[in-house]
């Protein structure tokens, strides 16, 4: 008899808008204080500067407020673990895109983040969290558009600290959001019970073809922290990479996922 298939996970709207909430508002105040030099600088994204970076971050957020003005489509098309491996074909156009929007944005980027911030807090006072999307992706209901957006935000949160040098502090509920989502996504792209991967405090999810375990421990596991696991979900790390540096801990034959990662693009 096959295992009951469990029960997607949940996500209360409003811990997921105080989440982006407090995310965003990080960013703003660390890119307050960026120099000149610094959002002229490199990152890990292409030909993106800093500041392109920075500009993309506040896109993310922005969506929500564009999305919510648009007209309401019938029905979501979209599900909250589709979307990770739906951006994949969207990385190309998105990379022409944001210099243009870095071009337009104004000289002083807090304008942008404020703007984005009303917005955003006007748009969700009254807006039904359940209501549909029409997102570029496809239609998504609300609430699991605005979990996305905590995914967004913990990401590029990540590389702009790594760009610019700098520590950002990370949501502890966005980082949730975001770890249990590309755990969940992992899981649904390599379906199994052979694998367990351990992210704690916040997810654990099995994975992988093959013989399943029902008590003890399992014969493969992969255990790593949330932000190691942030990295190899999105292919900011390789898997020999995170392996090599001792960021993860795997043993088992079936203990290797670096087939079945990135899961988002």
């Amino acid at each position: 008899m096959p295992p009951a298939k469990k029960r997607p996970r949940t996500y209360d709207p409003k811990k997921t808008v105080a989440a982006v909430r407090a995310q965003f508002g990080a960013v703003r105040e660390a890119a307050k204080a960026l120099t000149p030099e610094q959002l002229a600088g490199p990152t890990h994204l292409g030909a993106w500067t800093v500041r392109e970076l920075v500009v993309h971050i506040d896109m993310a957020v922005s969506a929500v407020v564009r999305h919510i003005d648009d007209a309401e489509p019938a029905k979501p098309e979209l599900g909250l673990l589709d979307w990770p491996s739906a951006t994949l074909p969207f990385a190309g156009a998105l990379a022409d895109v944001v210099p243009e929007l870095a071009a337009r944005a104004p000289e002083q980027l807090d304008e942008l983040f404020a703007r984005t911030t009303a917005d955003f807090d006007d748009r969700l006072a009254t807006a039904d969290p359940h209501r549909t999307l029409a997102t570029r992706l496809g239609a998504m209901d609300l609430s699991d558009f605005l979990v996305t957006r905590t995914i967004e935000l913990v990401v590029h949160t990540d590389d702009l600290n790594r760009a610019a040098g700098i520590d950002i502090p990370i949501d502890r509920q966005a980082l949730a959001a975001c770890t249990r989502v590309l755990a969940d996504a992992l899981a649904a792209k390599a379906p199994g019970g052979a694998t367990e991967v351990r992210i704690p405090p916040y997810a654990v999810v099995q994975c992988i073809e093959g013989p399943r375990h029902t008590r003890g421990t399992p014969p493969n596991v992969v255990e790593t922290d949330p932000l190691t696991w942030v990295r190899l979900a999105t292919g900011r790390t390789e898997w020999a990479a995170a392996l090599d540096a001792a960021k993860i801990m795997a043993s088992g034959e079936r203990a290797d996922l670096s087939a079945v990662l990135p899961v988002m693009g």
